[in-house]
């Protein structure tokens, strides 16, 4: 088999934005006398998009929120977000934007995300990485990863931008959690899992593990699709 294509997530490996949106959900569930511990989110709800984790918390607390009222929660944890990432100076790990770069040189690259693609999109242009990537996929797009929804749809719009045939097994993810390495599998991608979020005992499950993007090297990729 060969490289064709790598998918990134976005939140936990290129964006260093767990802990903002951590925060954001902080603040907004303090208004419901709700508290989230570091501990729970991380552990529980991580790999939700926003709307999945409003609903999963409501559910645990046995809140008695509407559809209308988890809109509203989305719509206001996505203002805090805003408001956060503007009062930060670096929002990427550090070697991301190389990666990017390095990679998209090479092979298309694309984003499957949980994200909101107004979030996603935020981060890239001010970093100016947005036209590396040929398609994004983000929470609007797809259901919350374990699902393979997100990455199966990645790699339909790179075989559609490329107008030639793209098989799974010749796509590499990059992920950072236990929720996306099962998403990305299941989608018939190889994965590799950087330990930006997780330690490297909790992604055991991938077919290469590296502690950050700067390791994250075409000839690691290209080996690993040849295996």
């Amino acid at each position: 088999m060969s490289l064709r294509a790598v998918v990134f997530d976005f939140d936990g490996v290129i964006a260093d934005s767990e802990p903002l949106h951590l925060r954001a959900f902080q603040d907004v569930l303090s208004g419901s006398g709700v508290v989230l511990t570091a501990d729970d989110y991380y552990a529980q709800y991580l790999g939700y998009d926003d709307d999945g984790v409003f609903r999963a918390i409501g559910a645990a607390h046995r809140a008695r929120w509407t559809d209308a009222d988890i809109d509203a929660l989305v719509a206001r944890k996505a203002s805090r977000m805003e408001a956060l990432s503007r009062d930060v100076s670096i929002l990427l790990f550090p070697g991301a934007a190389d990666a990017v770069r390095r990679i998209a040189a090479v092979v298309p690259v694309a984003i499957a995300s949980g994200a909101l693609k107004a979030e996603i999109r935020r981060t890239l242009d001010r970093e100016q990485l947005t036209s590396f990537f040929t398609a994004i996929v983000s929470a609007e797009d797809a259901p919350s990863k374990p699902a393979p929804d997100a990455y199966l749809q990645a790699v339909s719009r790179i075989e559609a931008a490329g107008h030639r045939p793209l098989d799974p097994r010749d796509c590499i993810a990059v992920e950072d959690s236990v929720w996306g390495l099962q998403a990305a599998r299941a989608a018939g991608l190889r994965v590799v899992g950087v330990t930006h979020t997780y330690k490297a005992s909790e992604l055991s499950s991938a077919d290469l593990i590296v502690p950050s993007l700067e390791r994250l090297t075409i000839r690691a990729l290209t080996a690993l699709s040849a295996r």
